[in-house]
């Protein structure tokens, strides 16, 4: 097999051939409609439709409440089929907010089923209210109700709530589960539609999807974790609280098929189990064997990565994510890092350097104060493989360190591309959220393309603060929206 070159496009080594897009956001987007209406529409063909037209929409909200919670476990499960081309990080901002939709409609479900009762009998309707929350009948879809509530809620606060990581991930695991499967079991063994025929089946075969998946994520991952197993070779400080892991795999471990930029989840030691792992970038080119991490001492489990052995085992899930110079071609590109953002930026760099790039880079570094830059010598030594500009920056400069002082503003990135046409470039940032919106908004003003304006966030809290994060919610928007106007034309069907 020889290599091939592409304008705009490096050479691409043997080991680094996979393909990174998978499903468009518009396919997804249909399949999520589709799988959330689809037991409207099977509902239909039964005899047992609800005479009012309020009860008929709160069985509408209910299995399109229950429909979407079933799909939230494949949105959160890093499936490359589903998030491959759009990126985890967009895919967890849908899951997120599809969560409090689904709570909406599962709440609205009692009450929507009491509210013709109520209109003419305030009483009655109370009544029969606490009928549905109290009897033996429904105890399985009222479990499903507050489990919901207290998943959704508790991961809205989880940055105040008193938990480590992992027990956090652990409840949300367990919540999500209890909810889905008391829901499943009220609908089948009470839902007025599923008493028997195709919408008992489509329930059946939603339940199996969802087995299928728990058997994947935390049966299959589990097993691989720990029959592929790689090692830690050394650990390097790179900045204040900044080290790199180097990783190799054991003896019987097939090398990683990736591309520079991509992450992987990570666990240590005997603690390789999915629910234990965290996500980091790979710092590293593909040329090289194995892989390597940078990872900043900021929680629970990163607080003594410093200290780990070399020897130790390392379990290795991935590669995952589409932020990667393959995905995104373009004539010139310029990289931008924000702290430890430098991790994947680093990793595209030593790769641009290993393939001999002929094209323009541009490299923006920004930090809080100068102990925070990691690469330095590296950074510099890179000048000498690639037609190369440098711009560090520091919000903190102390006297006689160089570097630009301040932020990455409108002037600074316009005199960082000079001589660069902007619609021929492409932009992959990594770094703060703060930061990344508003360099992405500046590169936009700067005349580059939003379709080449790429980043990458270190949560997935996200937020609609850059233009692209508001186009992105407008869709999200639109889905909501659709499945709203699905329930409306249930509610009028006659």
């Amino acid at each position: 097999m020889t290599d091939t070159v592409t304008p705009g496009m490096p050479a691409m080594s043997q080991r680094s051939t996979r393909r990174l897009p998978r499903l468009p956001a518009s396919l997804l987007a249909a399949l999520y409609l589709g799988l959330c209406t689809l037991p409207l529409a099977l509902s239909l063909m039964t005899d047992a439709s609800p005479h009012d037209p309020l009860e008929r929409l709160a069985a509408g909200l209910g299995m399109v409440g229950l429909a979407g919670m079933a799909v939230q476990f494949v949105t959160s499960g890093r499936f490359e089929v589903v998030s491959g081309r759009l990126g985890i990080d967009k895919i967890m901002a849908f899951h997120k907010l599809a969560a409090w939709w689904i709570l909406l409609a599962i709440v609205l479900h009692p009450l929507a089923y009491v509210a013709p009762t109520w209109l003419e009998d305030p009483n009655l309707g109370a009544e029969r209210l606490v009928a549905y929350l109290t009897r033996p009948h429904y105890r399985s879809g009222v479990i499903a109700w507050a489990a919901l509530a207290l998943l959704v809620l508790s991961s809205a606060f989880r940055n105040r709530l008193p938990w480590r990581y992992e027990v956090w991930r652990g409840t949300h695991l367990f919540l999500g589960t209890v909810a889905t499967a008391g829901g499943l079991h009220h609908a089948i063994s009470t839902g007025r539609f599923a008493a028997r025929g195709a919408l008992e089946i489509y329930w059946l075969l939603i339940a199996a999807t969802i087995i299928a998946v728990l058997a994947i994520l935390y049966g299959y991952r589990w097993l691989n974790l720990h029959r592929r197993p790689w090692r830690l070779r050394s650990v390097t400080r790179r900045a204040d609280r900044l080290w790199e892991l180097d990783i190799q795999p054991a003896e019987d471990t097939p090398p990683l098929d990736y591309h520079a930029g991509q992450f992987v989840w990570m666990t240590e030691g005997g603690r390789r189990f999915p629910l234990f792992d965290h996500p980091f970038s790979i710092a590293d080119s593909p040329t090289r064997p194995g892989l390597s991490l940078i990872i900043k001492e900021v929680g629970d489990f990163t607080r003594g990565i410093g200290n780990l052995q070399p020897g130790t085992p390392i379990g290795i899930d991935g590669p995952y994510g589409e932020f990667a110079l393959e995905a995104h071609p373009g004539e010139a590109v310029l990289l931008v890092a924000g702290g430890v953002g430098i991790a994947p930026i680093i990793g595209m760099l030593r790769d641009l350097i290993a393939r001999r790039d002929k094209r323009p880079i541009r490299l923006a570094y920004a930090v809080g104060k100068p102990s925070n830059f990691a690469c330095l010598e590296e950074i510099a030594a890179a000048h000498a493989a690639l037609d190369l500009k440098v711009l560090l920056i520091s919000e903190d400069s102390p006297p006689g360190f160089e570097c630009a002082v301040g932020r990455l503003d409108h002037a600074r990135l316009k005199d960082l591309l000079d001589g660069i046409e902007p619609r021929s470039c492409v932009a992959l940032m990594c770094g703060p959220g703060g930061m990344v919106s508003a360099v992405s908004d500046t590169l936009l003003d700067l005349g580059l393309s939003m379709k080449n304006v790429v980043y990458e966030r270190f949560d997935y809290a996200g937020g609609a603060s850059s233009r692209q994060d508001r186009r992105r919610s407008l869709a999200f928007g639109g889905v909501a929206a659709l499945l709203a106007a699905a329930l409306l034309l249930y509610y009028f069907v006659s």
